[in-house]
């Protein structure tokens, strides 16, 4: 019984993977690793690289930097509504 479970789930993983997309995707990364003239030092990066993933990137100081940007725009969108809050105060006192 246990034996039928794991092929069982390892069927439908392999059906998700190939539904998503991802084996194919595999497929191409390796077979272009496989194609290159000249092995790439470090493979993973050159997955990552085929893949579009960023490389070098600090992504600790990249959350810090979109918390911060959230925080500004958030004071911004707090003015804006202040100043046309204002601007509609001005209009009717001119309108009087």
């Amino acid at each position: 019984m246990s034996y039928e479970t794991t092929d069982s789930q390892k069927e439908e993983f392999r059906k998700y993977l190939e539904k998503n997309g991802i084996i194919s995707q595999l497929t191409r990364v390796l077979v272009g690793l496989y194609e290159e003239p000249e092995r790439p030092p470090n493979a993973i990066d050159y997955i990552k690289k085929y893949l579009g993933a960023p490389t070098g990137v600090d992504v600790e100081e990249m959350k810090a930097d979109n918390d911060d940007l959230k925080r500004q725009n958030a004071e911004l969108e707090a003015k804006v509504a202040t100043l046309t809050q204002q601007l509609k105060e001005l209009k009717a006192e001119m309108a009087e």
